[in-house]
């Protein structure tokens, strides 16, 4: 997979993220069915459950366009190791996606590929 497009918009996305709190910027971008690419970044409110994820945010992008089959994500941010998505992230993604391929990016550059099923193998589901 030519991951490149992917770690690009999540860069980007990064440089947008609102995080005056944390001071944790985050950019993630999701590789849709169709092709397209959505990415967005973290947004931070002084409630912290009122903050969104850059994964969450891209996500309801892409839902909210009507697409809802995740190919891939790719998420930057400045930790070391890469930071791999949240637990909040990771329940709303397999909502999309059970085995979506992950890689997580720092901004100097180190890389880690995973899957959703690999780091979130017992996910919450709803009985039914």
């Amino acid at each position: 997979m030519d991951w490149e497009p992917l770690v690009a918009a999540a860069r980007a996305a990064r440089e947008r993220a609102y995080a005056p709190y944390s001071h944790f910027a985050v950019g993630a971008a999701l590789l849709m069915e169709d092709g397209s690419i959505h990415a967005a970044a973290n947004v931070e409110n002084c409630i912290p459950a009122l903050s969104i994820c850059a994964e969450r945010n891209a996500m309801s992008a892409a839902a909210s366009a009507g697409l809802r089959r995740p190919q891939a994500v790719a998420v930057v941010t400045d930790a070391t190791p890469p930071a791999r998505p949240c637990g909040l992230c990771r329940q709303t993604l397999i909502e999309f996606a059970k085995d979506l391929p992950i890689l997580v990016v720092n901004v100097n550059g180190d890389r880690e590929e995973t899957t959703l099923a690999e780091i979130f193998p017992q996910p919450f589901s709803l009985p039914g």
